[in-house]
């Protein structure tokens, strides 16, 4: 019997840490990750974080998208956004592409906002016509 190629849809949850549950370690996650609980370590994912109201990362993370609206404390590089949510609270190194503060929000950071992959190569195609 042939085992069936499992194509993950990048927006919906297939990962998560809920209200009560710590983890210290290493994740690594296709499809998104949400966490409600507390997670300490290193995250490493192509894929979407969501950090919850309740949730609370002490990390070194890289992913493409991340969504915090709860506590977070590191460095965060995202290859494509970050969003900082009302209720989140960010304490370290962030750098994406685009960042995005909602009014509310708490904000001790350093913060660098880098070329987006496909700019930069939208760039490349130009200088190479």
């Amino acid at each position: 019997m042939k085992d069936k190629e499992r194509k993950i849809d990048e927006t919906k949850i297939t990962g998560f840490f809920d209200d009560g549950t710590e983890f210290n370690g290493e994740l690594k996650f296709k499809g998104s990750f949400r966490v409600d609980g507390f997670f300490r370590g290193r995250i490493d994912s192509e894929s979407h974080l969501i950090i919850g109201e309740r949730g609370k990362v002490e990390a070194d993370v890289h992913v493409s998208f991340a969504l915090i609206n709860g506590e977070f404390r590191g460095t965060i590089v995202a290859t494509e956004r970050i969003e900082i949510h009302s209720r989140g609270r960010v304490f370290g190194t962030i750098q994406a592409p685009k960042l995005v503060i909602e009014e509310g929000a708490y904000l001790e950071a350093n913060c660098q906002t880098l070329e987006s992959k496909s700019t930069e190569d939208e760039v490349k195609s130009i200088i190479e016509q």
